[in-house]
């Protein structure tokens, strides 16, 4: 799922990492209790993963990659401390009910299709255990984002429509907060 090379750039940059461990990450995970067993789908550089591997609680950190690139760099900079797979959040090759959570921070908008994002949320359910907790955030569409974009595969959810696009994909207890620029989830399955 192509990214020019500005948005590239600015997701790998010190400065990017700051403002996720900083404000993204604390803001989204509000609340949010991950468990000892999480999964994240598209971390890309690996900013949200360095986070999430310092997050009490935690001891065991999977996280699903479609870029094989991204994904190589994720092995080289994480090693054992997380288990990295290149594939597809869509088809997740983890058995049903496997992780207490699973995240996504800023990704679903690189997701190629509203079908496409569906399936997603259709297989983060289907590893979660139940009771497990699907949670992220993601970026609200304006013209400076769109520019950032400008060449990349860009899809935005609507937030409005989020709760019930989860729900259909079995979740309860689905909460969508918008905030400045980004929205936050949380749903239960």
């Amino acid at each position: 799922m192509p990214m020019n090379l500005v948005h590239r750039r600015l997701c790998s940059s010190e400065k990017w990492a700051r403002a996720v461990e900083d404000r993204l990450l604390p803001w989204a995970l509000d609340g949010v209790p991950l468990g000892p067993d999480a999964l994240e789908i598209g971390p890309g550089y690996g900013a949200t993963t360095r986070v999430l591997l310092r997050r009490k609680g935690l001891t065991r950190l999977s996280v699903i990659e479609v870029d094989a690139a991204y994904a190589a760099g994720l092995r080289r900079e994480f090693g054992d401390r997380a288990e990295v797979v290149h594939g597809d959040g869509t088809a997740l090759p983890w058995p049903d009910g496997r992780f207490d959570s699973v995240a996504c921070f800023t990704m679903l908008h690189h997701v190629p299709s509203p079908a496409r994002q569906d399936a997603l949320f259709a297989e983060a359910h289907r590893v979660l255990r139940p009771g497990g907790v699907f949670a992220g955030c993601d970026s609200l569409s304006n013209w400076r984002w769109r520019l950032i974009h400008w060449g990349d595969t860009c899809v935005p959810v609507p937030p409005a429509a989020l709760e019930t696009r989860l729900r259909a994909a079995g979740f309860t207890e689905v909460k969508v907060e918008v905030g400045t620029g980004s929205f936050r989830f949380r749903a239960v399955r």
